[in-house]
This record gives structure tokens, sequence and C-alpha cells, in this order.
């Protein structure tokens, strides 16, 4: 009788250290599942804050994006205005000073000033006025790297004629309409230091002040359009960097 008791006793004990190792391995296996819920948990919060900051870089791209396709187009836009000798946002200061077709006769040369000086005694000739038509042509066409390059060799072959001054400026606006810049600060800079009495003068300055803002050189910015305003007050470039400023906040 003892020894069953004893068994029974035995088998009660196996039975409940199994039962007790059997417990002791579920909760193992629970604690491994939160931990790797708890992994989980956490890399999602963290891929969650990943999406949100690309998003966020997405959208900021969209936005530079938008506003550089928006320049992008002010500058054809204004490229149009200049050629056709329209007005608008950035339209050419005071007198465009473009014949639109070879049988226009060049435009007499003015002041930079808001006064005229009169009729320059230079008269173009007829070659010069024909390989001045051939660049002013490629512009017309967006054929802007050829149009530099015909331009470069027209001031190269005629330095000091009638055309001379208008070469230069559509040089650099070659350069600014493809928004190279650096490129067109330098040749609009060239109408102001070469020809500083040329009806040119206010329109360059304009563009020299545009060209600061793009490059974030904003007091550059504002002192540059401060001085067009003040020196050329009553033309059109003028009235434009005043526009200009009050939308840009300089």
């Amino acid at each position: 009788m003892k020894s069953k008791a004893v068994l029974l006793l035995l088998m009660l004990c196996c039975t409940s250290a199994q039962a007790d190792m059997a417990l002791k391995q579920r909760v193992q296996v629970l604690e491994r599942k939160v931990r790797a819920l708890s992994d989980l948990v956490v890399r999602m919060d963290s891929l969650q804050r990943e999406v949100r900051h690309l998003r966020g870089q997405v959208e900021q791209q969209n936005h530079e994006m938008a506003q550089m396709k928006q320049r992008q187009r002010e500058l054809y836009l204004d490229l149009d205005n200049r050629l056709s000798g329209g007005g608008g946002a950035g339209a050419p200061p005071d007198n465009p000073s473009i014949p639109l077709s070879p049988s226009t006769p060049p435009p007499p040369r003015q002041s930079g000033g808001s006064q005229s000086i009169g009729p320059s005694p230079l008269q173009a000739s007829a070659m010069e006025e024909r390989d001045y038509q051939s660049a002013f042509a490629l512009l017309k066409q967006r054929r802007f790297d050829d149009a530099r390059k015909q331009f470069i060799g027209f001031l190269e072959k005629y330095p000091a004629g009638p055309y001379a001054d208008n070469a230069q400026y559509w040089l650099g606006e070659a350069s600014y309409v493809t928004r190279e810049f650096d490129t067109a600060l330098k040749e609009f800079s060239q109408v102001l230091e070469v020809y500083p009495t040329s009806s040119k003068v206010p329109g360059a300055t304009l563009k020299i002040g545009y060209i600061h803002y793009e490059n974030n050189r904003r007091e550059e910015a504002r002192e540059t359009l401060r001085g067009l305003i003040d020196n050329y007050p009553g033309s059109s470039s003028a009235q434009l960097a005043k526009a200009f400023m009050r939308r840009k906040g300089l």
C-alpha cells in the first residue's frame, strides 16, 4: 500500500514538473513573440518617419520644380516680348532698338539717361546690318547657342558700330534666357562698361538685378534695382524694378 502511495506521489511530481516545464516553454515562446512584435512596431514607426520625411522632400522638390518651371516660362515670355517689342513683365526698357525686319533701318543711339542726345553720326553699312539681322534671326528662332556665336563674331567685327550696344545686350539675353546667369551677368555688365550712354543700359541694369536675386544675393539685387530706379526714374525698367522689389520683398 505504501509503495503504491509512493508511486502515485512520484507520478504526481513528474506530471507537475512536466507541466511547469511546458508552462515555462510557453512563456518563453510568448516572450519571444512579444519581443518580435515590439521590434516590428519600432521598425514600422521608423519606416513611417522615413516615409513622412521622404514625402516632405518630394513635396519640397515638386515646389522647387514648379518654381523653376514658372521662372523658365517667365524667361521665355520675357524674350518673346522683347523680340516683338511689346511690354509686359521684364519687357525691354525704353527703346528696344531692334529692327524686326531686314528693311528696317538701324535706330539712333540714345543716352543712358532719360533724355536722348539725338542720332549718332554712325551709320550701319549694308554688310553690318545684314550680319546683325542674321544673328538676331537666330535669337528669334530660339537657337541661343548659335545666336551667341553670331553676336560674338559681330562684336569682334563691328566693335564700334551703331548696332554694337544692341548686340552686346542681346548677347546677355541669349545667356539669361537659358539660365546661364554667370555668363549673362558678364555680358550685361559689358553694356554698362563699354556703352554707358546706350539706351540699353537701364534694361541691362534691370537684368543684373534679377540675376543677383536668382543667385541669392538679395542685398546686391536691392542695391542694383534701387540704383536703377534712382538713376532712370522715368524709364519702364525702373517701373519693372519697383514691381519686382515689391513682389520679392526687397
